[in-house]
């Protein structure tokens, strides 16, 4: 990953653009690539923080996940979820925290969007022979740059938002346009600082163009697959879109049948519909 910009540097000099990974979120993250992690150690961890753990149940239980019974300890949703999930759950539910007052930025339509993002990554991840768990977490996180930007550039996202919708594909563009650097870059920086694997660092920052990096993440290239189908995912003239705009080129390269993910019936996207 390059060295970022002085104006990407000067964005993370505002504490509200660079806030302390909560204590919880910090252990988590602490874990990637650990062969053997205790459980029990990481349900208490969680547990030590009520609003958190709180938190994390009512999405462990919510449509998305479609689990057989509900949970209802921290420890019941590692059991029934795996670590991968409850830690990238945790990881984002930190971040919605961290970034709670994000001006014109719907977090609600923000949390929809990561998790259906995050449910098309684990599902390309799997003809690909990719790691299923990493693509989820790559999916859900893909967008932590727009808190970023949201809360240290509030003025100048208002403007961006004005213009063009969150699930945009301009966005990136005319982000970089304004600011000299878009989510991506955001995102990247952030999950660097906070101590996040590199790839996952990798997968943001080149998600945008993942074809053009120096030294492509295909993570990335699975994450921006995933994004553009949950940009499609539930507007008007959704037929039409995934014909025409499927990143044939990426595709390609990934080795990916694009009968995956040009149709209107992909089966997360129909379970979550019918939930």
């Amino acid at each position: 990953m390059s060295v970022p910009d002085n104006r990407l540097q000067a964005l993370f000099k505002q504490p509200q653009a660079l806030p302390s990974a909560p204590e919880v979120a910090a252990r988590l993250i602490a874990t990637f690539g650990q062969d053997d992690v205790d459980i029990v150690a990481v349900a208490r961890d969680i547990d030590r923080d009520p609003v958190m753990a709180a938190k994390v149940l009512q999405r462990a239980n919510s449509a998305f996940f479609r689990l057989l019974r509900p949970v209802s300890t921290s420890r019941d949703a590692l059991m029934v979820l795996g670590l991968n999930k409850v830690r990238a759950l945790v990881i984002n539910t930190a971040l919605n925290d961290c970034f709670h007052a994000v001006g014109t930025l719907n977090l609600d339509r923000y949390w929809h969007h990561s998790l259906v993002a995050a449910t098309l990554a684990r599902y390309i991840a799997y003809p690909l022979r990719m790691d299923e768990n990493l693509a989820f977490t790559a999916g859900l996180l893909h967008g932590i740059g727009e808190l970023v930007l949201h809360a240290g550039l509030p003025e100048a996202m208002t403007e961006i938002d004005r213009e063009l919708d969150l699930l945009d594909p301009r966005r990136a563009a005319m982000e970089r346009q304004v600011l000299g650097f878009s989510h991506a870059e955001a995102g990247a920086e952030l999950a660097r600082r906070w101590h996040f694997p590199p790839r996952l660092v990798d997968a943001l920052a080149q998600q945008v163009s993942p074809l053009e990096a120096p030294q492509p993440e295909p993570l990335a290239a699975l994450v921006h697959l995933a994004v553009w189908r949950a940009c499609i995912h539930g507007t008007p003239g959704d037929a039409d879109r995934l014909i025409h705009t499927y990143p044939d080129a990426l595709g390609l390269a990934m080795g990916l049948d694009h009968d995956v993910l040009v149709t209107e019936d992909v089966p997360p996207l129909r379970e979550l519909e019918a939930s």
